[in-house]
């Protein structure tokens, strides 16, 4: 987990609440992560959008929209919905692509999630909706306190392995300690969002 994106991604939604809440719209943001919904999740519930849609967990759009209509009614104007770029669309099972053309890992470039979502939710609740992809600016600025020591520490043990001519290892942090493990258990691995964190993402669905 990074948590400068997350921070920075939890602020984008803090002042998108205020221009959605001043309008009376519903605004998408679409947030980075790829297959894994971890920023999506954090940063939405540090930055309080309405409804977090992660990739681990499947969404019904009319639910979605059962939700709007519902916040709308009880005189909550607006409604924050942030998305992982790896949600896939409900009805085909497909992801939104940005770009057909590959990275040097193979990747496609995802995108486009949140414009879909705009497009259906305002055509199923004639709300105003309005999408926004917060894109690379969630990768940049100064880290915060806990990732700058978080960097040391991974440093400082690195270089231990290597004193040790122990090779072949990654650092990690895995609970509250740096400990080594091998490049062959997370080489290619995705850490995806487990079951057990699902409910968070919808801890503000009806404030």
């Amino acid at each position: 987990m990074v948590w400068t994106a997350v921070q920075t991604i939890a602020e984008a939604l803090e002042r998108l609440h205020t221009t959605a809440k001043s309008h009376k719209r519903v605004i998408v943001a679409e947030i980075m992560g790829r297959y894994a919904g971890w920023l999506a999740l954090m940063g939405g519930l540090a930055g309080g959008a309405h409804i977090i849609l992660i990739p681990e967990k499947p969404f019904d759009l009319d639910e979605i929209c059962r939700i709007v209509k519902e916040r709308a009614e009880r005189g909550e104007g607006y409604t924050l919905i942030a998305v992982a770029e790896g949600v896939k669309i409900p009805e085909t099972g497909e992801l939104a692509v940005a770009a057909a053309e590959r990275d040097e890992f193979g990747h496609v470039r995802l995108g486009g999630i949140a414009k879909f979502l705009e497009e259906e939710i305002k055509r199923r609740t004639g709300k105003q909706v309005r999408s926004t992809i917060l894109g690379y600016i969630q990768r940049g600025g100064s880290p915060c306190a806990f990732d700058r020591v978080l960097g040391i520490r991974l440093g400082y043990k690195a270089v231990d392995l290597v004193k040790e001519r122990k090779f072949g290892y990654a650092v990690v942090l895995r609970g509250t300690e740096i400990v080594p493990v091998k490049l062959d258990e997370v080489v290619g691995q995705l850490r995806r969002v487990p079951e057990e964190l699902f409910e968070y993402a919808d801890v503000f669905k009806m404030d």
